[in-house]
């Protein structure tokens, strides 16, 4: 009995296919390239900084919506998010979670207090040492349920929570955290070896 096999086209398109598909699964549910276009979160991510972000850190949601097929605990201090501008949700945002639901955050003389005690953030940057009053002295302001107050940390050049018209990140606006640096480039040819797989933190 002689063997049938498939066209080797067919074979061909069978495979694209499955590879295809499974991308669109790992980028929906698993994980999503980013980069770094702006110098907000400076000195902890760069500009040219190409980013994995894990959507699965807070739950996995039904794609192209912000309803959760299963939800997990959301952000915890110190994470650094990917999310929908709050002023522009065409627009992702980076920034870290320096406010989670119940805190009272306050900003005094360009040092942030959360609950009352001033907090030790040695990633932050400033490179301003002029004042601006709703940048350097804000609030203070309680962080609602399922929201979140988040700063970059080169603080004197960061669009946040600060400044923004709709102060606090929601929870179903947060597409996942970021992961790690598997590219970072200065320029078009100086890549910056030293920087690839660092994790983000």
């Amino acid at each position: 009995m002689s063997e049938l096999r498939k066209h080797p086209f067919v074979e061909f398109l069978e495979a694209i296919t499955v590879a295809v598909v499974l991308a669109l699964i790992i980028r929906t549910f698993i994980v999503q390239a980013y980069t770094i276009p702006s110098g907000s979160m400076l000195e902890t991510l760069q500009i040219g900084d190409y980013l994995l972000v894990n959507k699965f850190s807070y739950g996995v949601k039904v794609p192209f919506t912000h309803n959760y097929i299963m939800e997990r605990s959301g952000p915890e201090h110190d994470d650094i998010i990917v999310f929908e501008y709050p002023d522009n949700p065409d627009v992702d945002y980076i920034k870290r979670v320096i406010g989670v639901p119940g805190d009272v955050i306050e900003v005094r003389d360009k040092k942030v207090y959360r609950n009352g005690q001033m907090l030790d953030e040695p990633y932050v940057i400033h490179k301003d040492s002029g004042f601006e009053l709703r940048r350097d002295n804000f609030g203070p302001v309680t962080v609602p349920e399922d929201s979140y107050f988040c700063m970059g940390d080169n603080r004197d050049q960061s669009q946040d929570s600060r400044l923004w018209r709709n102060t606090f990140v929601k929870k179903e606006a947060i597409r996942g955290k970021a992961l790690v640096i598997y590219w970072s480039m200065d320029g078009i040819s100086n890549i910056r070896w030293g920087r690839i797989g660092s994790l983000v933190h």
